[in-house]
C-alpha cells in the first residue's frame, strides 16, 4: 500500500506541475506555430532576387524578434482568388498552418473578373481557414486610377468588408507608402505593377502591423 500511495502522489505531483506550466503560458507540445502566404506575384518574388521578397523578409523579422514561427511562401505568379480556393484544402492539410495571409484579388481586376466573384472567393477562403481553427489575415489591394473611382473604391472596399463580416485580420492596402508615393514610377518595375526590392521592406510593414498582433 505505501508503493501505491507514493506512485498517487508522484503522479498528482506531475499533473499540477503540468498544469502549474500552462498557467504561465509555457508553450503546449504539438503547438503551431506556421505562417502560409498565399498570394501571387506579389509575394512570389517577381522580378527580383530571391530571399529579397517581403515573404522572405518576414522570416528573417521572425528570427530577429525571437519568434518560433515558420513561415512557408505559397505564392504562384499570375494566381486569381479562383486560383487561391482551389489549391488552398490541399495547402492546409500539406502544411497544417496556424496563420495564413491571403493576397489575392489584383489578378481578378486585371483580369476584368466581377467583384462579386472576387469577394466570394475571398471571403471562402477566409471561411476554409478559419474551419481549421487557423488565423486568416486579409491582405488588400487597391487599382489604379484609370479604371475608375467608382471601381477602385468597391475593389478596395470587398477586401475589408470580408474581414470585417468574418472577423479576420486586415492589412487594407499592401502597397501603401508605395503605390501612393509622389515618386511612385522609381519603386516599380518597367512594368509599373510589380514593385522593387526596395519596396518590399515597405511591404512587410504593413503587413507586420495586423499580423504582429495575432502572433
Amino acid at each position: 500500500m505505501t508503493g501505491r500511495r507514493q506512485w498517487v502522489a508522484h503522479c498528482s505531483g506531475a499533473l499540477l506541475a503540468a498544469l502549474a506550466g500552462a498557467a504561465i503560458g509555457q508553450p503546449r507540445a504539438g503547438l503551431r506555430r506556421h505562417i502560409v502566404v498565399l498570394g501571387d506575384s506579389l509575394s512570389a518574388e517577381y522580378g527580383i532576387g530571391r530571399g529579397q521578397g517581403w515573404v522572405a523578409l518576414l522570416e528573417q523579422r521572425l528570427r530577429e524578434q525571437g519568434l518560433p514561427h515558420t513561415v512557408f511562401n505559397a505564392s504562384i505568379s499570375g494566381d486569381t482568388t479562383s486560383g487561391g480556393l482551389s489549391r488552398l484544402p490541399a495547402v492546409l492539410s500539406q502544411q497544417r498552418p496556424s496563420h495564413v495571409l491571403i493576397e489575392l484579388g489584383g489578378n481578378d481586376a486585371l483580369r476584368g473578373m466581377p467583384l462579386a466573384h472576387t469577394r466570394a472567393n475571398v471571403a471562402a477562403m477566409v471561411k476554409a481557414v478559419q474551419a481549421t481553427r487557423a488565423k486568416a489575415l486579409v491582405i488588400g489591394m487597391q487599382m489604379p486610377p484609370n479604371y475608375g473611382a467608382r471601381y477602385g473604391r468597391e475593389f478596395a472596399q470587398l477586401f475589408a468588408d470580408v474581414a470585417r463580416e468574418h472577423r479576420a485580420a486586415l492589412t487594407p492596402f499592401l502597397l501603401a507608402g508605395v503605390a501612393d508615393r509622389p515618386d511612385a514610377d522609381a519603386w516599380f518595375q518597367s512594368d509599373r505593377i510589380h514593385p522593387l526590392a526596395r519596396a518590399h521592406p515597405v511591404m512587410l510593414d504593413n503587413v507586420w502591423a495586423a499580423l504582429k498582433p495575432m502572433l
